[in-house]
């Protein structure tokens, strides 16, 4: 495979590694950044942690940029983790002098993300372990930590990929067609803060738009005091990427003080609601002060539901307004990081470019972001579809693509009882995935950008899909369910999702509301631009006239019609190549959009008035 560069690739080696602060939602002042240059070793023998700190200088591999996965060329290493195989990491680091006091400070140590299995020792001493390669987790050191000794930070990761039925989204050790290279470590930012011995954990932010209030449950680690929170809401902005700061906080609409704990609501001065939107997207800067602790957040007033428009039809609606959404499907890869973004403005790259073009709504396709993505969304006006991330055995083709597929156009529905059959015969697997849908609403829950949960696509890994939904709508009233993407439905959830690449378009009759979920998937290669010699994809064209072309049949032919006939969401394949599979608007490395763009924003400009 051919090593492609974007526009990103020399910034991520020249300098300091995504520095921005990584969780723009509960905002400290001070924080340290611990990406960077780490030691690094890939064995299939056993070694203690003991090991690494003896007289003898520990024979590494190298050294590895964190956090890009050593897979991926932008990590300096270049190698496949294989599942027999333990990934070590290694790093010592000295804290500023008089920064942290582990008599009335805590030291917590924070991941963005590592895939899949990790184990965490500090000084020598077992920290901690976590598992499930895409969720956040945080690890508090201070006893392992006197502020004034190095801190010498030894991480195991075991990554079993597509040998077990872990989460792992398109990732296959043997990549190939729509299926892509494996990943794993640690691949999201690790950052270290010192907060009060009571400070504020997280938060839980739930705009009620029709009341004008938002509901906010903060809750609170108290070591030796209890304290109030004191809440303040400022006036609606326009946010940029640096986040809440100080100059956000100038005009007061509200302040009250909060139970630890306990959900509040705080009331809007009447005439100070501002909806959030695509094209306003409005965010309401907060403060909140706990004892010593103190944090930036922010919130957007907005609802998504469903309602009839005046012609009757279900359609989504964006605060008691119809919307129609056009999205598209947004995978997260990326030549040179893989699943890490070369740098901020890459990720920024991909939404502003999409948002260009007309698109309103992305589909995050079998992966979860870093949490600067959602802020992205959230403050630049963009709509998200979430995926929950897949897991389960080897996934059967000819059941779950094609057979599914023929199933679906003919309006056979397919019960999700067949473990074997769906790949998911074991119960600690769908335990597993249990686990993981709560960890991924809880972690993403106060992003206004999301609107739509999708618990399984294409019957990957697909298992109670009632009892799921139905758990996810507890979890999260506030948001629509897509049950089941694709094929496989079971007759929940708020929407009847559809794909279509093949054969004819063919609408169900159906209670609920229609989405086109995915379509599309027109193939363009451009040998220069390509990582791959083979190519992936639904439809082949051979320049971008011929492209713009069909992809303008397409829409003219199947889409707007569909939509005049109740579909009122649609998600086209996809927002960039990846690997063999090119059917991206965008090329792999980011540096040439396939069609013209004025076709594909005049469709979506048309489509947006059908309500």
């Amino acid at each position: 495979m051919k090593i492609l560069e974007t526009p990103w690739t020399k910034d991520a080696l020249s300098g300091d590694t995504l520095t921005e602060y990584p969780r723009p939602g509960l905002k400290r002042r001070e924080w340290i950044n611990l990406n960077g240059l780490w030691n690094y070793i890939i064995t299939d023998k056993r070694i203690l942690p003991s090991q690494f700190y003896g007289e003898t200088p520990f024979p590494y591999d190298g050294v590895i940029r964190v956090p890009f996965s050593p897979e991926a060329p932008l990590s300096g290493v270049g190698r496949q983790v294989m599942p027999e195989e333990t990934l070590w990491y290694s790093q010592t680091f000295r804290l500023p002098e008089n920064y942290f006091d582990p008599d009335k400070n805590r030291l917590l140590l924070h991941f963005g993300a590592v895939d899949q299995i990790c184990t965490v020792y500090i000084n020598g001493k077992h920290a901690g372990f976590h598992k499930g390669g895409y969720l956040p987790f945080t690890l508090d050191i201070t006893e392992f930590s006197d502020g004034k000794e190095p801190l010498r930070i030894l991480v195991a990761v075991k990554d079993f990929s597509d040998t077990a039925y872990h989460a792992r989204g398109k990732q296959k050790l043997e990549s190939g067609g729509m299926f892509y290279t494996a990943q794993s470590g640690i691949w999201q930012t690790v950052w270290l803060e010192v907060v009060p011995n009571a400070y504020i954990e997280n938060l839980r932010l739930t705009p009620d738009y029709d009341a004008g209030e938002i509901r906010i449950r903060v809750n609170c680690y108290e070591k030796k005091a209890v304290y109030d929170i004191t809440c303040e809401i400022f006036q609606p902005q326009f946010i940029g990427p640096e986040g809440i700061t100080e100059k956000h906080l100038e005009t007061l609409l509200n302040r009250k003080n909060l139970t630890p704990q306990k959900e509040c609501t705080i009331s809007l001065p009447s005439g100070e609601k501002k909806p959030w939107s695509p094209d306003s997207p409005w965010l309401y800067p907060v403060r909140i002060c706990f004892g010593e602790d103190e944090i930036y957040t922010y919130f957007a007033m907005r609802k998504c539901d469903i309602q009839k428009d005046k012609n009757g039809t279900l359609r989504f609606f964006l605060n008691n307004r119809p919307c129609f959404q056009t999205g598209i499907l947004d995978q997260g890869y990326w030549p040179d990081g893989l699943y890490t973004a070369p740098v901020d403005d890459a990720m920024i790259y991909d939404i502003r470019t999409m948002k260009s073009l007309g698109f309103n709504m992305l589909r995050k396709h079998a992966k979860i972001e870093p949490e600067r993505w959602y802020f992205h969304c959230d403050r630049l006006g963009m709509l998200v579809w979430q995926d929950m991330v897949n897991g389960g055995s080897s996934y059967k083709g000819w059941f779950v693509t094609y057979l599914a597929t023929l199933f679906c156009w003919m309006h056979i529905s397919v019960k999700d009882y067949h473990h074997k059959l769906l790949s998911r015969e074991s119960y600690d697997g769908r335990q597993e995935y249990i686990d993981e849908v709560r960890e991924t609403i809880k972690s993403l829950y106060n992003h206004p950008s999301i609107v739509t949960w999708v618990p399984f696509n294409e019957g990957w890994g697909q298992f109670s899909t009632r009892k799921i939904t139905k758990l996810i709508h507890s979890l999260d009233p506030s948001r629509l369910v897509d049950s089941a993407s694709g094929w496989f439905d079971q007759g929940c959830g708020d929407i009847r999702s559809i794909h279509y690449y093949f054969l004819r378009l063919r609408l169900p009759k159906d209670k609920r509301v229609l989405a086109l979920s995915e379509f599309g998937g027109y193939s363009r290669r451009i040998p220069e631009r390509s990582a791959c010699e083979t190519t992936y994809g639904y439809k082949q064209f051979s320049d971008r006239e011929s492209l713009t072309r069909g992809y303008e049949q397409l829409m003219e032919n199947t889409v707007l019609p569909a939509a005049r006939n109740g579909v009122s969401a649609s998600v086209y394949t996809q927002l960039s190549d990846i690997e063999e599979e090119v059917n991206g608007i965008l090329t792999y490395d980011r540096k040439e959009m396939k069609m013209n763009p004025l076709v594909v924003q005049k469709w979506n400009a048309r489509l947006k008035k059908i309500h």
